[in-house]
């Protein structure tokens, strides 16, 4: 399986650089994971978008996958409690 090109929405930086320096770190390698694996054990579909999320502790990665040009995008990194209010 070829790797993915990983893209960082720029609001989904700027949510990233408030996350805690405890949790950034297993954040940052959950993303890079994506490259290889768009759609690891224990990612979700969301009904209401042509998205996906994955859990890294108490924190959600909202992303979608472009399989025809190999490319995946981030959309928002928060909180569980704050993830999926509207954006």
């Amino acid at each position: 399986m070829a790797n993915y090109n990983i893209l960082i929405k720029e609001s989904a930086a700027k949510e990233l650089g408030k996350i805690p320096k405890k949790n950034l770190n297993h954040i940052i390698s959950k993303i890079q994971s994506l490259a290889k694996n768009p759609r690891p054990h224990g990612a979700k579909r969301l009904s209401a978008q042509e998205r996906y999320r994955i859990r890294q502790g108490d924190y959600r990665i909202v992303y979608s996958i472009q399989d025809e040009d190999l490319t995946g995008q981030i959309y928002k990194i928060a909180h569980k409690q704050d993830v999926y209010r509207s954006e």
